[in-house]
C-alpha cells in the first residue's frame, strides 16, 4: 500500500501547500536531504489554529493538532522529493506554544510522530526534540520542522 492509500484508508488527505508567510522556502534540497521548513496546524480554509497548551487547549487538543501539522509535513516532504514513497523523516524539532508549567511536551508532538510511522511505516521513524515555547507565530499551538532523506 504507498503512503497516500494509507492516508486515504485513514480517512486523511494531504492539504494544499501553503506560501511562505516570509522570505524563507518551503524546504531546502542538499543532496539526498531535504530541510522542511516549520509548519504548524492549519483548518481546511486555512486558517491558524491557535491557543495555549495547559490554557486554552488541552494536550489532547494540540496532539491532533500535531497531526494535522505532521500532513502539512508530508505535503512538503511529497514536494521536494516527488513521491512520499521515497520519503524517510530524520529528524523533528517539534515546539509547543504552551504555559511554563506545561511538562507533557512530547505527547503533543507524538501526534506528528505518531502519524509518520502509520503512513511511512519504518522510515517514518525519526529522531525527535520537543521543547516548550513562550509563544509561536500566529499564536499556533505547534510548529514543527523536519530534515528527511530523500531515496532513490
Amino acid at each position: 500500500m504507498t503512503p497516500e492509500e494509507k492516508l486515504a484508508a485513514m480517512g486523511l488527505s494531504l492539504p494544499e501547500p501553503m506560501k511562505p508567510v516570509a522570505n524563507y522556502v518551503r524546504f531546502k534540497r542538499v543532496g539526498e536531504f531535504a530541510y522542511l521548513s516549520g509548519e504548524g496546524p492549519r483548518r481546511p480554509d486555512g486558517s491558524h489554529i491557535t491557543g495555549k497548551v495547559g490554557l486554552t487547549v488541552t494536550a489532547a487538543e494540540a496532539y491532533e493538532h500535531a497531526q494535522i501539522t505532521g500532513l502539512s509535513l508530508l505535503a512538503a516532504a511529497k514536494a521536494a522529493a516527488g513521491d512520499l514513497a521515497k520519503v524517510e523523516f530524520v529528524k523533528l524539532l517539534g515546539m509547543v506554544n504552551a504555559v511554563p508549567e506545561f511538562e507533557d511536551h512530547p505527547a503533543v508532538i507524538n501526534g506528528c510522530s505518531d502519524l509518520l510511522v502509520e503512513v511511512l511505516g519504518e522510515r517514518g521513524r525519526h529522531a525527535r526534540s520537543a521543547v516548550g515555547v513562550g509563544s509561536l507565530p500566529k499564536s499556533i499551538t505547534v510548529e514543527i520542522e523536519a530534515i528527511i532523506r530523500i531515496h532513490p
